[in-house]
């Protein structure tokens, strides 16, 4: 699902925040180094302006610590319970105004963004929950639909997406995208293995508990070998607290990192593209 050049400019007006931010470095990592930031959020829901201005700051003030990833949980725009008060009638097919202007603002920062954001598909009308991911450029390089929701209660609202593609997005070849429960089973993350995708990228709104992440995500990489990076959230909602919940790091079946904050957190870490896994355990904690 890739979107042209003509398609990004020509949605909404510009963002006034991104206009006063300078360019940062080329998206490509010196050496072998790739930074990554988990924008690790706690969205109120059903708030668009509140969620779009905390997504907005966490993404300059991430590039502002050097990172050329970031990557947002999911449903960061929305909360997770947010039809019932918000309504669907708001959700457009992508870009709309808000996306382009993201777009602008990665391609200002110069940073690679995995953006979680509701779309409805411009033929059917149905509506999904996606993740795009934006590159360097400005342009969306692709997006997937998440494919395991729920059909009752908060994700009612959503279709279900038919299938997870495997994406090129410097500096790998292809990366493959999910989004929370798709890694409950092994077929979607096997299935992006055959496309050749050398790493695993998840938003995710998991909280912990009777139903929360079981080992999904460590059998996921031991099903492919495939790292994976999980950008979860905090905070509580209306169904749900995630105050607890984990971003992880995952690679060969076990956990390299968990990380979690009770209050929007933004973590930073860097990845060695030659070896496949962290480049040191340290990582870094800001604020938006």
């Amino acid at each position: 699902m890739a979107f042209t050049r003509r398609q990004v400019l020509q949605a909404g007006l510009g963002l006034a925040a991104a206009a006063a931010l300078t360019s940062r470095a080329p998206a490509e990592p010196a050496g072998q180094t790739l930074r990554i930031a988990f924008l690790h959020l706690a969205p109120l829901p059903g708030n668009l302006a509140h969620n779009r201005r905390l997504v907005e700051t966490a993404v300059a003030r991430a590039a502002g610590h050097g990172a050329t990833w970031i990557v947002t949980p999911e449903l960061c725009l929305t909360g997770y319970t947010f039809a019932n008060s918000l309504g669907t009638d708001w959700i457009l097919p992508q870009p709309d105004p808000w996306m382009a202007d993201m777009c602008r603002l990665a391609a200002r920062l110069r940073v690679t963004l995995f953006l979680s954001h509701p779309e409805r598909d411009r033929e059917s009308g149905k509506l999904h929950n996606s993740l795009f991911v934006i590159d360097a450029d400005g342009l969306i390089l692709g997006a997937h639909r998440k494919i395991h929701t729920l059909r009752v209660g908060s994700e009612a609202w959503s279709t279900p997406g038919e299938q997870a593609v495997a994406v090129p997005v410097l500096p790998f070849n292809r990366i493959g995208m999910l989004i929370c429960a798709d890694a409950y089973g092994p077929e979607i993350c096997k299935s992006l293995k055959a496309q050749g995708a050398e790493l695993l990228v998840s938003a995710a709104a998991w909280a912990p508990g009777l139903h929360g992440p079981n080992g999904e995500w460590e059998r996921c990489t031991g099903d492919t070998g495939l790292p994976l990076l999980v950008c979860n959230r905090t905070g509580p909602d209306k169904t749900l607290d995630f105050t607890k919940a984990e971003t992880v790091v995952v690679k060969d079946g076990r956990r390299l990192l968990s990380l979690s904050s009770d209050r929007s957190a933004i973590f930073i870490v860097d990845w060695d593209l030659q070896a496949r896994t962290l480049a040191r355990q340290e990582y870094q904690t800001v604020y938006p």
